[in-house]
């Protein structure tokens, strides 16, 4: 999994947004009131309302700390809710999987009667796992009314994850301390590394299963394999112990807010119905860049590389859906179906169409390359940079390329989908831009479409502007997790954002070829400095698709 900021800094930096928010707000508040009264004594008058606002803005505070009502499904009170999380001492469930569930728990989206059990091969108290846990829980604020609500609803479980007697005893403490009055829905999250995936599915399967009419669910994190033919060994071994519909292969980037948004743009948006294709296409760009290398992490990351950890999972899983031909509806099924169609039309990957590099240390020497990890292995092949240029061998797409690039060290983070259109020639000529739709995954989310328009004034003058949608001045509202989106919709059995098995192999055939001959020393990666842009010869190969217009710039900074 790529690194990222841990839960509590991503609270913090939220914290710091609505507080900015809040600042807006109160201006804006006290402007209004001050346009609409017009009193005389201006100061006076803002004197006497800020005893109101201050009492209405201690409700809101209280109202914040509060757990929020109910906005689950009844079905979830059906019966007793318990999640299991394998791997409960580990930084993936302290940093993500616990800080998920913690807000899903406040917002009212899981049960206030559900229980929570960390089970892990750690000899902890349920105070230990709490002290592991709880930095990552309202911002690191333990004071916070609704961490002990939250630790309230949580125990723990010592077991082994190659030992189906520990499942055993997961099961027996589940039926006493929870199920007394009849079998519960349970969710398991793996959060283990995958060499435990198919021994603690086994023993789920074999000793901890929820009774019927209840039902169990399997949450498994990625790498699903290296390749092909690991990945179908996978399949093949978990079919054995659970069913497909046991098993949610979580992708983070399918609860992404603005990739959740993708299939919504497309199909309920009928100005865009007739120009998705390569009539109207020229290219379309899925770009993933992070400022930072490996951090001391280099030996996991030399394992995977940048191609198995975002290129052939988060960023082909984007590709689908705005490739994909429209569902027949929005059935779970009926989605992932036309996902795994557009993926077996996709073209391996291609040398000659690949673009590898490998970070050097940065220009001002002050962080190290790649190879001066001490964690990296000597003259290790492993690239930090891969721009793949793929092609979709269908009616609709046939001749557009769609360009995937990830990065490391590289000048700036952001996760950007770029569609640009084709030139309009008549009657302006090429004294105009392409138009180009944006879509912005992170930071700063939105959604703009360039436009050329007429300079105002006395002028026959062009320039390029935008409509915008900015979801940090258009809503005003704090964007979920991906992983708080994706463990509710575990929760509630909606699958449409998890990866099925005929997917999964679709998404590695595009790419096994290719990461064959990489692992092979078949292709070396070129070397680029910390924090430049990558290697030169990416730019070059990329701008025989796309036009870039250097002029624009997009006026993010608005709120």
């Amino acid at each position: 999994m790529s690194a990222q900021p841990s839960q509590a800094e991503l609270d913090f930096q939220s914290e710091q947004y609505l507080r900015d928010k809040k600042i807006h707000h109160i201006l804006n508040g006290v402007v209004c009131e001050l346009v609409h009264k017009k009193p005389d004594d201006v100061l006076g008058f803002i004197a006497s309302i800020i005893p109101k606002m201050k009492k209405e803005m201690q409700a809101a505070e209280e109202e914040k700390n509060a757990i929020a009502a109910t906005k689950y499904p009844k079905s979830l009170d059906e019966r007793p809710l318990t999640v299991v999380v394998l791997g409960a001492s580990g930084d993936l469930a302290a940093k993500k999987t616990f800080p998920a569930m913690f807000k899903l728990f406040t917002q009212g989206l899981l049960p206030p009667s559900v229980n929570v059990i960390g089970y892990a091969r750690s000899d902890l108290t349920n105070e230990a796992l709490y002290a592991k846990i709880r930095p990552g829980l309202a911002g690191g604020n333990a004071d916070d009314p609704r961490v002990a609500a939250f630790l309230a609803r949580v125990n723990y479980v010592k077991g082994q994850y190659t030992d189906v007697a520990s499942f055993a005893v997961l099961d027996g403490y589940i039926k006493k301390n929870i199920e007394m009055a009849g079998p519960g829905n349970r969710l398991f999250y793996l959060a283990l590394p995958p060499s435990t995936f198919f021994s603690a599915s086994k023993g789920i399967s074999t000793a901890a299963m929820a009774v019927a009419p209840a039902w169990t669910r399997v949450i498994i994190e990625k790498p699903f394999g290296r390749d092909t033919e690991s990945s179908a060994q996978l399949t093949r071994d978990l079919s054995t112990v659970l069913d497909e519909k046991h098993i949610y292969r979580i992708d983070h980037y399918l609860g992404k807010e603005m990739v959740q948004n993708l299939i919504t743009l497309r199909f309920s948006n009928k100005m865009f119905a007739h120009v998705w294709d390569k009539s109207c296409i020229d290219n379309v760009q899925i770009s993933f860049k992070e400022t930072i290398g490996t951090m001391g992490r280099g030996g996991y990351f030399d394992s995977s590389g940048i191609i198995r950890d975002v290129l052939q999972n988060h960023l082909l899983q984007v590709m689908a859906l705005l490739a994909m031909e429209k569902p027949k509806s929005l059935d779970p099924e009926a989605v992932r179906d036309e996902k795994v169609a557009v993926l077996s039309h996709v073209r391996p990957a291609a040398v000659e169409d690949c673009v590898l590099g490998q970070y050097t240390r940065s220009l001002d020497g002050k962080h190290p390359g790649y190879l001066e990890d001490d964690t990296v292995p000597a003259g290790s092949n492993c690239p930090t940079f891969a721009q793949t240029v793929l092609w979709v061998d269908d009616d609709r797409w046939y001749g557009v390329p769609f360009i995937l690039k990830a990065a490391k060290a590289v000048e700036k983070k952001e996760v950007v989908i770029r569609i640009q259109f084709k030139p309009e020639i008549r009657p302006f000529g090429h004294t105009v831009n392409r138009n180009e739709l944006v879509v912005r995954l992170q930071p700063d989310e939105a959604m703009y479409v360039k436009i050329n328009a007429k300079d105002p004034g006395m002028t026959n003058g062009i320039h390029t502007t935008e409509l915008d949608l900015t979801y940090g001045s258009r809503y005003g509202v704090q964007l979920p997790d991906a992983y708080e989106s994706l463990i509710y919709e575990a929760a509630v059995g909606n699958p449409t954002n998890f990866v099925r098995s005929d997917e999964l192999d679709a998404a590695w055939k595009v790419y096994t070829p290719l990461l064959h001959k990489i692992d092979a020393g078949e292709i070396k990666p070129e070397p680029y400095p910390f924090g430049t842009r990558g290697p030169p010869i990416a730019d070059d190969r990329k701008q025989t698709f796309y036009t870039r217009n250097p002029e624009y710039k997009w006026p993010h900074a608005r709120l």
